[in-house]
């Protein structure tokens, strides 16, 4: 065996994957090639737009995007993401505000994200999706972002499963080139359908061919029995992230993030880049956030 597949497997039992079945055969685990990165692991902290998404589309004072970015500066933060779908406007001139405000309160932009589907065959309905993501691209070149979230989808009324991954792969490779042009990467999320489980968002990630994919690993989208062993599958492909509150198990009720083991495992995927809480759980946003931000870098410095 030599030293990359050994240290990989390493890795893997560690993690507890082996024994979770995520990884059967050492064949699964020369599949695919993590992300390489040279010296430690560098973990910056961030928020993303939809942790505050009932506050930004309420009809009463809503928040604003600008008022988001001095959210986010008021916990001393590193940077955020900015979901599209909360952009009422997207002039040139818009984009440029809201970048140059970024860069004033000292945030980066780390990454957009967009709703799409993928999954659709060919016709006017995948074109419409494409379009979106490459108008998004644009938009995320002019916001000063490196990083696009996207979905795979689901598969259709009728549509086989192979059929939806060939349309999957072939739309995800079309939008990454244009992306690639740009210097923007496509990020995809664990987000059910077809990236439900651990083994179903590694296969999409293997059969992308290009150098301007990755993974958006969500912490709180897998439910298997060990979430943990799913997450630590696909954080060495993590080119972001989005850190949720709480993790549930099958057939369990969800419980809080463990976020020492959670930063732990990113670490031990030599994973660099943004923690970007996502924050989905029951309490008041403006009230429970700034615990969460407290613990996960109090994570970040003990882990």
């Amino acid at each position: 065996m030599n030293d990359c597949l050994a240290s990989r497997r390493e890795f893997l039992g560690r993690s507890g994957l082996v024994a979770a079945g995520v990884v059967a055969v050492p064949g699964a685990a020369r599949a695919i090639e993590p992300i390489a990165r040279k010296g430690p692991s560098r973990l910056k902290l961030g928020i993303c737009a939809y942790s505050y998404r009932g506050l930004l589309t309420r009809k009463e004072d809503p928040m604003t995007l600008e008022g988001f970015l001095e959210k986010a500066a008021e916990l001393r933060l590193d940077g955020v993401e900015l979901t599209s779908y909360y952009f009422k406007d997207t002039s040139a001139e818009f984009l440029r505000r809201i970048r140059a405000r970024a860069l004033q309160l000292g945030l980066e932009v780390a990454g957009t994200a967009v709703g799409n589907n993928f999954c659709l065959p060919p016709g006017p309905a995948r074109d419409k999706q494409i379009e979106n993501v490459k108008k998004w691209v644009d938009h995320s070149q002019a916001l000063g972002a490196p990083v696009i979230r996207i979905f795979a989808g689901s598969k259709q009324k009728g549509q086989s499963d192979e059929d939806a991954h060939k349309v999957l792969v072939e739309t995800i490779e079309e939008c990454c080139a244009y992306a690639g042009q740009h210097g923007i990467r496509l990020a995809l999320e664990n987000h059910g359908g077809p990236t439900a489980t651990a083994e179903g968002t590694l296969r999409i990630l293997r059969d992308v061919k290009s150098p301007w994919f990755g993974a958006n690993l969500d912490t709180g989208n897998f439910h298997s029995a060990d979430p943990y062993a799913e997450i630590a599958a696909v954080a060495p492909y993590a080119i972001t992230t989005h850190i949720k509150v709480e993790v549930s198990a099958a057939g369990q009720k969800a419980q809080p993030a463990d976020f020492r083991r959670i930063v732990r495992i990113l670490r031990e995927a030599n994973y660099s880049g943004y923690l970007s809480i996502e924050y989905e759980a029951k309490e008041d946003p403006l009230t429970a956030i700034p615990g969460h931000v407290k613990a996960i870098r109090e994570a970040m410095r003990e882990a």
